[in-house]
């Protein structure tokens, strides 16, 4: 590797334990303060650093987009995939991944579990947000007003608070379900998994027993999309590990 561009990646690395002197970045490098600042005035040109108006550096905005913007371009469904199936085959019920697109659900994914009948699949197939638990769930991720209507505000408001929503035979389709948020970078909602059984076999209360599994897969995709989730980490259950969440900092 060139000695400068490990040089540049080394005080970068550093900067991520909060900003530094000129001379502590010199120290760290193992430079003289001269070639530390030509590093460091680069690095600012191109915004990957930023000088304050205390004389230390930290971590420029340019690089703070570009992380943010790798985030996104990770596919959801495949980080998702291999949690979806471990839900699916410990619930017995089907499972499914779906986004938020032009106000309305986008299944991305569905996984039918070994106890559920067969039906044609939802992959690919849109929804009305407002009429299921995977699409309340969604709209509780959008910014406080925008989500329409008052009653519906509030609605949101309560799912936003647990974390999760329920439905019996509210849509077309009669099915009992429960969803739960997958987070993004900065906390954002970028998908939503579920649990979903016919509403004439499986009873509400039987599905929602299985709220913490489902809470579990969402925290497991959240840590690997690498977002960031509220604390239901649980290894047991879904496999995510402790130091893929202290990565994050």
């Amino acid at each position: 590797m060139s000695q400068s561009v490990d040089r540049a990646l080394t005080i970068l690395g550093s900067l991520g334990d909060g900003p530094v002197t000129l001379e502590q970045a010199a120290t760290r490098i193992g430079v003289h303060k001269s070639t530390a600042l030509r590093l460091l005035r680069t690095l600012e040109e191109h915004g990957f650093v930023h000088r304050q108006s205390d004389l230390r550096y930290r971590l420029g905005g340019r690089l703070l987009s570009l992380a943010h913007q790798a985030l996104e371009e990770i596919d959801v469904r495949q980080v998702a995939a291999p949690y979806l199936a471990s839900l699916s085959e410990r619930c017995g019920h089907t499972v499914q991944l779906a986004v938020l697109q032009d106000g309305e659900v986008l299944y991305l994914d569905e996984l039918a579990g070994r106890g559920s009948p067969a039906r044609p699949s939802r992959i690919g197939r849109r929804a009305p947000a407002t009429g299921t638990a995977i699409g309340r769930v969604l709209l509780a991720g959008l910014p406080e007003g925008e989500a329409g209507t008052a009653a519906l505000t509030a609605e949101l408001a309560a799912v936003r608070r647990q974390g999760w929503a329920a439905e019996s035979a509210e849509h077309r389709e009669a099915v009992t379900c429960v969803a739960a948020p997958v987070a993004g970078s900065g906390g954002r909602t970028i998908a939503a998994c579920a649990i979903s059984a016919p509403a004439d076999r499986v009873a509400p209360a039987e599905l929602a027993r299985l709220l913490p599994e489902l809470l579990c897969t969402a925290e497991a995709v959240s840590l690997a999309y690498g977002g960031s989730p509220t604390p239901r980490w649980c290894e047991n259950r879904c496999g995510a590990r402790p130091a893929a969440r202290a990565s994050r900092t």
